[in-house]
């Protein structure tokens, strides 16, 4: 059964992620890139400029215009700081083509390492693919190019923007500077502060939901398991736990968030309302009407906006960056590109079924099973399926020998491959390579009439169709005699039924059946059946204990082999051979053989208590 608890999402790493790591290649980088760094300061210089003249044209209209009577030149510093404004368009134009000389080569070199590294893996051989190559060559390459340039941009305005306006200010008067430096550098500063522990509350938030997540599909596709074996305790204690954990990190992650905000306001709202409430001090000092609007105006027109803008960029779009970015560090190369010499690829590792720490063998390499030695009702030879090229094998190298009246049950985790087998063996799903033989019969290429000839697959979901209780048990044995019908019937316990619905003769309505009525009488209308080959994939899970144990002894003693998908270990115990199947290779054995080779088996059984020897 699979394990309720499945594999823990892994845990985050405190601060931001590797920085040590990503710096040097990103020195390297933009060492390598001299000239573009030249011109797009040049373009930067021209809009500190601008910056420059926009506040102090407002404060020589007032001073030298408008305070002492001259209009025109006021209009004249007016129409200065308008002109620099509009000329504004072709700096950006210009920094946004330098920007394009550091934004797509990083995007190629990102673009050619994934598809090295994709490549690399893929010849390593069957199993060694890539499955994230996909999302590296679209998603996480844009990503990374999106917010490098986006972090680029700010960061240059904001350095640029403040020099200009700082300049200003201090040309202006340098007591402005002592009102509005003070709130500027401790907001900034606080907001630094809060960058490694907000990225590591952010990584740790990431995990918890992404475990939650993990928790909730793997619950969800073992229900089945989980209520046999009776661990929904522990499955609901398990996900509490969860949820108190992403709830804890979520807390954490929103005191560090509050944390954000002080700093923005601090740095954002504190200079202007100091400027407001020193107005008469440095109304003392000699400071100008003209000034303090030109101070109003680089605060509110320039260092402001470019402060917030900083702060809001380099808490989303930066930590997407080094998330994403790591992961690209995460293999054998750096992810600024330095040189394009191809790295040896990054082995994965499979957690074994005794726990995530432990590294186990790729399915390929798992030994094949020999399960019986005589004239086989089923044989399978090295046979492997796959639901894709590049696809992990469900079932791999896999040798299987059925014997001709042998009861075989088939057990493993939710999703291991066990119904692909009972396909596999049914026809309905060619092997990616490999032989499959029934009754000494090739499978493959046969007709649906050959197939149902010599095997019958009775799947989870039962099958009654509207029609006669007759016609239903004999569907597929249209000319049983009516003595069959009812011998079968009281070999299935299905008695009690037949009587409800008022004897073979009277109509069935599927809608008016629950599932373990439907599963009892598609069952007895295999009992029915000629094929010597039984196929039960979880076609018992809706019976009570009692009535799966009565069919599924029926099933065995009617000639032939009976290959049954156990949802209960009670069902396999109940086998001649049991067939484990643990993502890793396959056991076969019996009861007693399994519990000393097969310590997934032995687990399964624990899970049951009282395990019969």
């Amino acid at each position: 059964m699979t394990s309720v608890e499945g594999s823990r999402a892994p845990e985050a790493r405190s601060g931001s992620p590797s920085l040590r790591r990503l710096l040097p290649p990103a020195r390297r980088f933009l060492a390598g890139r001299k000239g573009v760094l030249v011109r797009l300061g040049a373009w930067s210089v021209v809009e500190s400029a601008q910056t420059f003249v926009a506040g102090y044209g407002v404060a020589r209209a007032v001073d030298g215009g408008f305070l002492v009577g001259d209009t025109l030149t006021g209009l004249g510093w007016l129409a200065v700081a308008g002109v620099t404004v509009v000329l504004g368009a072709p700096v950006v134009t210009g920094v946004f083509a330098q920007l394009a000389g550091l934004t797509e080569p990083l995007r190629d070199h990102l673009v050619r390492r994934a598809v090295v590294q994709s490549m690399a893996r893929a010849l390593a051989g069957p199993g060694g693919g890539d499955r994230a190559a996909v999302s590296r060559l679209t998603n996480q390459v844009e990503i990374v190019r999106d917010s490098f340039a986006g972090l680029v941009l700010t960061l240059r305005s904001f350095v640029f923007t403040a020099a200009g306006a700082l300049v200003g200010l201090f040309f202006l008067d340098p007591a402005l500077l002592v009102v509005v430096v003070p709130p500027l550098v401790g907001g900034l500063t606080l907001f630094l502060v809060t960058l490694r522990p907000m990225a590591a509350s952010q990584r740790r938030a990431l995990a918890a939901d992404e475990a939650l997540g993990d928790h909730a599909a793997r619950t969800r596709g073992a229900l089945r398991d989980i209520t046999a074996c009776g661990t929904e305790a522990e499955a609901a204690r398990y996900g509490a736990r969860l949820i108190a954990e992403a709830a804890a990190t979520s807390r954490v992650l929103a005191r560090w968030a509050a944390v954000r905000a002080t700093a923005l306001g601090v740095a954002g709202q504190a200079p202007v309302l100091l400027l407001l409430v020193a107005v008469p001090w440095l109304r003392g000092r000699g400071v100008t009407t003209g000034a303090l609007l030109g101070a109003f105006t680089y605060l509110a027109q320039a260092l402001l906006p470019a402060l917030h803008t900083l702060m809001t960029a380099i808490g989303a779009a930066g930590t997407r960056l080094l998330v994403v970015l790591d992961r690209f560090a995460g293999t054998a190369s750096p992810p600024f590109p330095t040189d394009m010499t191809p790295h040896a690829p990054h082995t994965p590792v499979t957690a074994s079924a005794d726990g995530p720490e432990q590294a186990r063998r790729p399915l390929r390499d798992a030994p094949r099973t020999q399960c019986a030695t005589h004239a086989p009702a089923v044989e399978l030879r090295a046979v492997t399926v796959a639901y894709g090229a590049r696809a992990q094998p469900v079932l791999d190298a896999l040798d299987l020998r059925v014997e001709d009246g042998e009861h075989l049950a088939v057990v493993g985790p939710s999703g291991i491959g066990k119904s692909t087998l009972a396909r596999l063996i049914a026809g309905t799903l060619a092997p990616s390579s490999g032989e499959v033989e029934v009754a000494g019969r090739t499978i493959a290429g046969r007709s649906t009439a050959e197939l149902s000839a010599l095997r019958v697959l009775v799947p989870q979901q039962a099958y009654v169709f509207t029609g006669t209780v007759r016609d239903n048990l004999g569907y597929l044995r249209p000319n049983a005699r009516r003595a069959d019908i009812e011998a079968a019937v009281r070999e299935l316990g299905a008695a009690p039924l037949v009587e409800r619905l008022g004897g073979l003769d009277a109509p069935v309505r599927p809608h008016d059946l629950s599932q373990g009525e439907r599963q009892l009488m598609v069952l007895t209308r295999v009992h029915l059946s000629m094929a010597r080959l039984l196929l039960l994939d979880e076609a018992t899970c809706h019976l009570d204990a009692a009535s799966e144990a009565r069919a599924e002894v029926a099933l065995a003693r009617r000639p032939g082999a009976l290959v049954v998908v156990a949802h209960r270990i009670s069902s396999a115990m109940r086998a001649d051979r049991i067939l484990v199947l643990d993502g890793v290779g396959a056991t076969c054995g019996t009861h007693r053989d399994l519990l000393d080779r097969s310590p997934l088996y032995r687990d399964l059984v624990g899970h049951w208590g009282g395990s019969r020897k």
